[in-house]
């Protein structure tokens, strides 16, 4: 079974808030061929769709939902959704990645709904900066939730996804020039705000995220 193939993929991956997106042109190739045999119903070319980009939808969904466990529920239930959804798939210009994360959008959303929770808006972790400092996660969080929607959607794209700026446009329909200004305007904000909530060590750890 399609889902049994991706329940053992899932317990061998794991799931990471953040991993670098591989958009080589010999990535992309194999995931245009992938998409097609998954379109067929083939397991192995699903495994490898899991496995290739698990790690950013996960790190996509829990910016979403808040919560590590609910995100890895939420993150299974993408990639179930997925093998029934594929073949409505369509390549015209609109990278597979870029689809999958609106698909993941949807499913974290229904979710959100189902359970009478949405938020204002993503919140984006930082828990690799912060470590165990639940302050200084606080501090992250309540400056992120200042920020304009467009910009906060930048800043967890650039650093939770882990997509490039015309990755970005793409999936946003904007141009590339306006999500460097997005993303600009965004990290100063973010910094001002740091600076404004808390001047202590949490913070000064921080400047990573800003810069």
């Amino acid at each position: 079974m399609i889902t049994e193939a991706l329940a053992t993929t899932s317990g061998n991956v794991g799931f990471k808030s953040r991993a670098t997106l591989d958009d080589s042109p010999e990535t992309q190739r194999k995931t245009r061929v992938a998409v097609e045999l998954a379109k067929q119903g083939d397991d192995g070319a699903l495994r490898f769709l899991y496995v290739s980009y698990v790690h950013n939808i996960y790190g996509y969904v829990r910016s979403i939902v808040r919560d590590d466990h609910e995100a890895e529920d939420v993150t299974q239930h993408v990639f179930v959704k997925l093998i029934t959804t594929i073949v409505k798939y369509d390549d015209r210009g609109v990278p597979f990645f870029a689809w999958l994360l609106r698909l993941a959008r949807n499913v974290a959303i229904d979710h959100l709904r189902a359970n009478r929770f949405l938020p204002t808006g993503e919140v984006l972790d930082r828990a690799a900066a912060c470590g165990t400092d639940l302050d200084c996660v606080e501090t992250v969080r309540a400056a992120l939730a200042t920020l304009p929607d467009e910009q906060r959607e930048v800043v967890m794209l650039r650093h939770v996804v882990g997509l490039t700026p015309g990755e970005i446009a793409d999936w946003m329909g904007r141009s590339e020039g306006s999500i460097h200004g997005l993303h600009h305007r965004g990290r100063r904000a973010l910094q001002r705000e740091l600076a404004r909530l808390e001047s202590g060590p949490s913070t000064r750890r921080l400047g990573q995220l800003a810069a």
